[in-house]
C-alpha cells in the first residue's frame, strides 16, 4: 500500500471498528439472551419448548417487516441519528422483558423488539461501504462481525452467573439478567449520537489527503460498479442475484440461531450447573471468534469469495449434523466447536457480494433484504428446532433440518456468478 493509504485506513479502522464492535456485541447479546433466560424461565413461566422457540423466532418476523424501511430511512437521514434512535428502542424493550408474566407477554416483547432492532445490523454494513474500499471489507467486516461469537464468548458465562442472582429483591435472576444486560445500549446511544460520523466527507478528524483520497477511491469504486449497472431501488429489490443471496443467508442464519437459542438446554442436558453450561456453551463461539477474524482476512489476501463463502457454509452443516450422532459430550462439543468455524467463518465473505455490485440507496434496500429475508431462518430455526424437540424428546431432528439448510446453500453459492473485478479500481493498490 501507499503510505497515504496505509495512514487512511489504519485511522478510520481504529476510529470505527472497535466502537461498532462494542455496539453490535451489545445488539447481539440483547438478542440471545433469551436462550439463557430459558434455563429457568422456561420452567418459571410455564412455556414449553414449542412456546419458547416460537417466541424466540417471531423477533425475526417483525424485524423482517421493518428491516428495508429502516435502511433506507437511515441512508436518508444518516447513521449516527438512526443507530442511536434503534438503540435507545431496543435498550428498553430488551429490559422491559425482565416483566413478562406467560406466553402471550413473552410473544409481544419479542415482536416489539425485533420491530426496535430492525435497520441496526444491515445498517452498519451499509454504514461500512461509505468508509472501507471493497478490497478491504471482507477482514473489516469480518472485525466487526466478531462481536457475534465474542458475544456468547463473554456473555454466556456472564449470563450464568446472572441466572445467580435468583431472589436477590425478589426477583428471580433471569429478571436480572435481561435488566442488566441491556442497561449498555441505552448508555451507549448516547455515545453514538456525538461519536459517530455519517460520510468520509464530514470527517474532521482525517486529515485533508486522507480525506481526499478515501473520497476519491470510494467514488471511483462506485462509478465502476455503475458503468456496468446502476440500480434503483426497486431494481435491487427484485434483482435475482440478491433474491439468490437471500437464501443463501437464510441458510447460514439458520445454522447459527437455530443453534444459539437451544445450544444453552443441550448442554444443561449434559447435568452441569449453569455457570458450567454457559462456559461450554462459548467453546463453539471461541472457535468462531478465531474464523470470523481469520477467514476474512484470508479472503482478502487470496483475492477469492466464492469458495471462501462455499467452504465454511459445508463446514457448518456437516459439524452439525456429526453432532446429532455423538452421545458423548467432549465429543458432541467437537463437532459443535467445528460447526463454528463454519457458521461464523462465512459471515464475512458473505457480505461482500451485494456490495460488490450495488451502491448508494440500491445497496441500502439490497443488503436490508437480504438481511431481512436471511433473517426470516432466526424464527424458522428455532420454531423448528422447538417443535421437533416437543414431538420427539430430542433435537436430533431439528439440528439435521438446520444442517439441510445450510447444505442448500452451499449448493446455491457455487452457483452463484461473482465478478471479483468489480470489487477493484484500475490502478488500486491489493489489500496487505
Amino acid at each position: 500500500m501507499e503510505p497515504l493509504e496505509q495512514r487512511t485506513i489504519a485511522k478510520v479502522s481504529a476510529r470505527l471498528i472497535p466502537f461498532l464492535i462494542l455496539c453490535y456485541f451489545v445488539a447481539y447479546l440483547d438478542r440471545v439472551n433469551v436462550g439463557f433466560a430459558a434455563l429457568t424461565m422456561n420452567r418459571d413461566l410455564g412455556l414449553s419448548a414449542s412456546t419458547y422457540g416460537f417466541g424466540a423466532g417471531i423477533f425475526f418476523l417483525a424485524y423482517f417487516l421493518f428491516e428495508v424501511p429502516s435502511n433506507l430511512f437511515l441512508e436518508r437521514v444518516g447513521a449516527r441519528k438512526w443507530i442511536a434512535r434503534i438503540m435507545v428502542s431496543w435498550g428498553l424493550i430488551s429490559g422491559a422483558t425482565a416483566f413478562i408474566t406467560g406466553e402471550t407477554s413473552f410473544y409481544v416483547v419479542r415482536v416489539l423488539l425485533g420491530i426496535a432492532e430492525a435497520g441496526f445490523f444491515p445498517g452498519i454494513i451499509f454504514f461500512l461501504t461509505l468508509w472501507f474500499p471493497a478490497v478491504y471489507r471482507a477482514r473489516i467486516i469480518g472485525y466487526f462481525m466478531a462481536a457475534i461469537p465474542l458475544s456468547t464468548v463473554i456473555g454466556a458465562p456472564l449470563s450464568g452467573l446472572l441466572l445467580g442472582l435468583n431472589g436477590f429483591m425478589g426477583m428471580k435472576g433471569w429478571q436480572w439478567l435481561f435488566i442488566l444486560e441491556a442497561a449498555p445500549a441505552l448508555m451507549l446511544s448516547v455515545v453514538v449520537f456525538f461519536y459517530l460520523t455519517d460520510r468520509p466527507a464530514d470527517a474532521r478528524w482525517l486529515e485533508p489527503d486522507e480525506r481526499t483520497w478515501l473520497v476519491d477511491r470510494l467514488q471511483e469504486e462506485q462509478a465502476n460498479r455503475e458503468r456496468l449497472r446502476r440500480y434503483s431501488v426497486g431494481q435491487a429489490l427484485m434483482n435475482r442475484k440478491v433474491l439468490a443471496l437471500s437464501f443463501v443467508y437464510f441458510g447460514a442464519v439458520a445454522t447459527n440461531y437455530g443453534l444459539s437459542f437451544f445450544l444453552p438446554q443441550i448442554v444443561k442436558a449434559f447435568g452441569v450447573s449453569n455457570f458450567q453450561t454457559g462456559l461450554i456453551t462459548a467453546l463453539p463461539y471461541v472457535v468462531g471468534v478465531i474464523s470470523i477474524v481469520w477467514w476474512g482476512r484470508h479472503s482478502d489476501r487470496m483475492a477469492e469469495r466464492r469458495f471462501h463463502l462455499a467452504l465454511p457454509l459445508f463446514v457448518a452443516s456437516a459439524g452439525i449434523a456429526s453432532s446429532t450422532a455423538l452421545d458423548d459430550p467432549t465429543m458432541k462439543m467437537v463437532a459443535l466447536s467445528i460447526a463454528g468455524f463454519g457458521i461464523f467463518g462465512c459471515l464475512p465473505v458473505f457480505w461482500t457480494f451485494p456490495t460488490a455490485f450495488l451502491s448508494g440507496a440500491a445497496a441500502a434496500g439490497g443488503i436490508a433484504l437480504i438481511n431481512s429475508i436471511g433473517n426470516l431462518a432466526g424464527f424458522a430455526g428455532p420454531f423448528a428446532v422447538g417443535r421437533i424437540s416437543d414431538l420427539t424428546g430430542s433435537y436430533t431432528g431439528g439440528l439435521l433440518l438446520l444442517s439441510a439448510f445450510g447444505f442448500m446453500a452451499t449448493i446455491v453459492v457455487l452457483a452463484i456468478d461473482h465478478d471479483r473485478s468489480l470489487e477493484r479500481v484500475p490502478g488500486a493498490s491489493p489489500a496487505a
